[in-house]
């Protein structure tokens, strides 16, 4: 695994990992991306990258609302 370094050397992940982050297909956090749900980076070579920050407060927004109790 190549490890991408973005603006102020914060790191990128593909949308690989992106996926693994979240158990779901690579071409699901790409639907996301163009969605607007996630904010992505494009590569010269035209590659989709996520900010890890970025991803990491997503997966915990999305945690954290799914154990929080149901309310009447």
């Amino acid at each position: 695994m190549t490890v991408t370094q973005g603006h102020q050397g914060e790191r990128l992940l593909t949308p690989g990992e992106v996926a693994s982050l979240f158990r779901v297909d690579p071409k699901t956090v790409t639907r996301w991306a163009t969605a607007g749900r996630i904010g992505s980076i494009r590569t010269p070579g035209g590659h989709r990258r996520f900010r890890e920050s970025e991803v990491q407060a997503l997966l915990s927004q999305l945690t954290t609302e799914a154990t929080e109790p149901v309310r009447q």
